[in-house]
């Protein structure tokens, strides 16, 4: 019979039926990208903030308490006004004893390395203007190599009562300088961008830390 498919296949498709059948599929996925979102993301974040938790208590060596404070209208400020815009803002957070004296600044930085931006924190006293520690929170840097930065524990110990602003120098090759960091040989590039990371987060902060008043804030 004319128009009809030879025996033993199946009639063509029809091309509309192929659209609808296309854009149902599409949909479906939307659909389930959209849901794996929503779940995922909340986890996410929460853990991101679990991470950071611990990574402030370690920089500033298990403070009795800590805030959360955002840098403002250049200063620091434990609170903001009603149309300010948190997640726009800069955040540093502040240690204290079982005294209440204040231990020291956690701050978070972050620069492009060889493979990606490396973000980081550190701890910093601004009696001393000393660093307290420092940890990478965040890195795609080569392995074997620039993942060095966090798991070469001599070059994570550097930045333990080391002065700044940071002069980084080859390995053995410093002066025995109070703000000299030995740098990594063969990841010299993400051992910079650590030095560079810190010293471009405190040349921003320094004044506005200088002013913060404890009591005025909490």
């Amino acid at each position: 019979m004319s128009g009809s498919a030879p025996f033993g296949q199946a009639p063509p498709a029809s091309p509309w039926r192929l659209l609808g059948t296309l854009a149902l599929a599409g949909a479906f996925a939307g659909l389930l990208i959209v849901l794996a979102y929503d779940w995922a993301q909340p986890r996410i974040e929460a853990h991101q903030a679990r991470v950071l938790r611990i990574a402030v208590q370690e920089v500033l060596h298990q403070p009795a308490s800590w805030d959360r404070l955002f840098v403002h209208a250049g200063t620091l400020v434990g609170s903001l006004p009603a149309d300010a815009d948190s997640t726009a803002l800069e955040r540093v957070y502040v240690g204290f004893d079982a005294a209440g004296r204040e231990v020291g600044f956690a701050i978070v930085a972050a620069k492009p390395g060889f493979q990606d931006v490396i973000r980081l924190i550190f701890g910093y006293d601004r009696a001393t203007g000393t660093l307290l520690g420092m940890k990478v929170l965040d890195s795609k840097e080569t392995p074997g190599l620039g993942d060095k930065i966090e798991k070469d524990s001599s070059f994570v110990a550097a930045f333990h009562g080391t002065e700044s602003p940071l002069v980084g120098v080859k390995a053995g090759a410093g002066e025995g300088a109070a703000n000299e960091v030995d740098m990594i040989t063969g990841a010299t590039i993400s051992s910079r961008t650590i030095i560079d990371a810190i010293n471009d987060a405190l040349a921003r902060l320094r004044p506005v830390l200088e002013r913060y008043e404890p009591g005025a804030v909490r």
